[in-house]
C-alpha cells in the first residue's frame, strides 16, 4: 500500500506489525539454536522486508499473493528449524487478511493456523489444548480485528463521501439562491419602476395633452407644455428600457410566446407542445413575467408529480385579457387536500395564485385522482394597452 495513503492510525498499527515480526524473527534466530535456524530466520526477514519495498505488493493482489507465497515458504522451512517460529503465525494472519480478499484470506488465515498446529506437534511437543487453541484463537482475533476495522474504515469513507456531496450541495444551494434572490430582485425592481415611474410618467403625458389641447391659440405656454410633454416621453421611454433590461432572462431575447415554446423543447419530462390563441398584442413586463412563471411551475410539478406522457400550454389573447393554460394527463390530485409541508412541497400553487391575484388575475386549478390537472390564469388587460 502506497504510505502517502495511510491515515495516522493505521500506520501506528503497520509500525506495530513490523516491530512484532523484527521480534519474533530475532526470538526464533536465538532460540534456534544451529546455524541452520539462524540462516531461514534471517532469509525470512529479507523476503518480509522486500514486500514493505515493493510498492507493486501493495497495488496488485497478484503481486501481494505471489510475495505471501514466497514469505510463507520461508516460513515453513523455518518451522521446520524451529517450534519459536509458529508465534510468526500472528502477524502472518494480519499480513493475509489486509492484502488478499476475503475469499482467498481467510483458507490462508485456517492453513497457516494448521501448519502451526503441526509444526509444534512434529517436534516433539506435549498435546494439550492449548496447542490447537492458541493458533486458532489468534486467527480469530485477527480475523475480527482485520474485518472489523476495515468495516469502520469503509463506514468512515462513506460518511466522508456524504460529508463532501453534503459541502457541494450547500454550494449548489447557496449559488442557487443567490441567482433566485439576484432574479426576484430585478422582477421587483422591473415592477417597481413599471407601476411608478412608468405609470406616473404615462399619466403626465396625458395631462400635458390635455392641457395643451385648453390652451387658447397662440398662448405662450404652449412650448413649455410641448417640451414637458417631449421630456416626459424621453422619460417614459426611458424607464421602458430599465423595465425591459430587468426582466427574466428567458424574456431578455424574445417575447413571451417565445420563452413559452422554449419550455416545451423535449427534455427529461413528457412531451410538451404550445400553441398561441387569438391575435398577440404586447403585454406589460410585470405580466409576462408572472405568465412565465406560473407557466415554469405548473410545467414543473408536471414534471415531478403527475408522471404525465403529454402536457399543453396554451396562452390565449381575448379582447380584455390574456389568458394562460396548462393541461397534462398525468395522475391527478385532490386540489382541496394540498396542503404546504415543512420540507417545501406544497408551496407551488400557493405561490401561482399569490402571482395571478396580485395582478388582478383569477387562477384555477382542476383536477381529480387519475384524471391529469388543468391550471389556468387569467390577468386582465389593462386599459390603453401595455404600458
Amino acid at each position: 500500500m502506497d504510505p502517502r495513503t495511510l491515515t495516522p492510525a493505521f500506520r501506528a498499527l503497520r509500525l506495530c506489525l513490523h516491530l512484532l515480526m523484527a521480534g519474533l524473527l530475532v526470538l526464533a534466530a536465538v532460540r534456534a539454536h544451529s546455524p541452520a535456524g539462524t540462516a531461514l530466520a534471517v532469509v525470512t526477514g529479507a523476503v518480509y522486508a522486500a514486500g514493505s519495498l515493493i510498492p507493486a505488493v501493495g497495488r496488485s493482489q497478484r503481486a501481494a499473493a505471489c510475495w505471501l507465497a514466497v514469505l510463507g515458504l520461508a516460513w515453513l522451512a523455518l518451522l521446520c528449524a524451529t517450534p519459536e517460529a509458529l508465534w510468526l503465525a500472528f502477524p502472518l494472519y494480519f499480513l493475509q487478511l489486509h492484502l488478499l480478499p476475503v475469499r482467498w484470506s481467510l483458507p490462508a488465515v485456517a492453513l497457516t493456523a494448521g501448519a502451526a498446529i503441526l509444526s509444534y506437534v512434529g517436534h516433539g511437543a506435549a498435546l494439550n489444548p492449548g496447542v490447537f487453541i492458541g493458533p486458532l484463537l489468534g486467527g480469530a482475533v485477527a480475523v475480527a480485528t482485520v474485518l472489523g476495522y476495515q468495516a469502520l474504515y469503509r463506514e468512515s469513507e462513506r460518511r466522508r463521501r456524504l460529508i463532501e456531496e453534503l459541502i457541494a450541495t450547500r454550494a449548489e444551494l447557496a449559488a442557487a439562491e443567490r441567482h433566485a434572490g439576484t432574479l426576484a430582485e430585478r422582477e421587483r425592481l422591473a415592477r417597481e419602476i413599471h407601476d411608478t415611474l412608468a405609470q406616473g410618467l404615462s399619466s403626465i403625458q396625458l395631462l400635458l395633452r390635455a392641457a395643451e389641447r385648453a390652451l387658447p391659440a397662440g398662448s405662450p405656454a404652449a412650448g413649455h407644455i410641448d417640451r414637458a410633454r417631449q421630456a416626459a416621453q424621453d422619460n417614459l421611454a426611458e424607464a421602458r428600457r430599465f423595465v425591459r433590461a430587468l426582466t427574466p432572462p428567458d424574456l431578455e431575447h424574445g417575447s413571451l410566446a417565445a420563452a413559452l415554446e422554449r419550455l416545451c423543447e423535449p427534455g427529461a419530462g413528457p412531451r410538451a407542445r404550445f400553441s398561441v390563441s387569438g391575435t398577440p398584442v404586447e403585454l406589460p413586463t410585470p405580466y409576462e413575467v408572472a405568465l412565465l412563471r406560473i407557466a415554469q411551475s405548473a410545467l414543473g410539478n408536471t414534471v415531478r408529480h403527475a408522471g404525465a406522457g403529454r402536457a399543453e400550454i396554451t396562452l390565449s389573447f381575448m379582447d380584455d385579457a390574456v389568458a394562460l393554460d396548462v393541461v397534462d394527463d398525468g395522475r391527478g390530485f385532490d386540489p382541496e387536500a394540498v396542503r404546504p409541508a415543512a420540507d417545501g412541497e406544497g408551496f407551488g400553487l400557493p405561490a401561482m395564485r399569490s402571482r395571478a391575484e396580485s395582478l388582478g388575475g383569477t387562477f384555477t386549478v382542476e383536477s381529480a385522482p387519475g384524471q391529469g390537472t388543468a391550471v389556468a390564469v387569467t390577468l386582465p388587460l389593462p386599459a390603453g394597452g401595455a404600458a
